[in-house]
């Protein structure tokens, strides 16, 4: 599966993206940690963060005898300069021209 897809998938889910949110909060979270702040049995975010971490938005560091999850928010911006920035650049440009055209100023 192409990453993006992957991407697409680990966003798709309310909890991942929950449990993005509270990494974005605060990194460096124990599975416990992350457990404890939603209704779901210890496996089940086990198998989130999984997905999460084939999808390259979390990255892990052993801690002892913890693992840590941090986030990695840069396949994120990758799907944001992908697919959504190149679509806003046209009404992006449209607006500026619109202001400049009713300021009476030079593009």
């Amino acid at each position: 599966m192409p990453d993006d897809d992957l991407v697409f998938k680990a966003l798709a889910d309310p909890t991942r993206r929950f449990l993005l949110d509270l990494l974005f909060e605060r990194d460096g979270r124990t599975l416990t940690e992350l457990e404890s702040q939603v209704e779901m049995t210890r496996f089940g975010v086990m198998k989130h963060l999984k997905l999460l971490e084939e999808a390259g938005l979390v990255v892990t560091r052993k801690d002892g005898r913890e693992k840590r999850h941090f986030l990695n928010p840069v396949p994120i911006r990758q799907i944001h300069d992908r697919w959504i920035d190149k679509y806003t650049e046209r009404q992006v440009t449209a607006l500026l021209d619109l202001k400049n055209e009713l300021e009476g100023e030079e593009p």
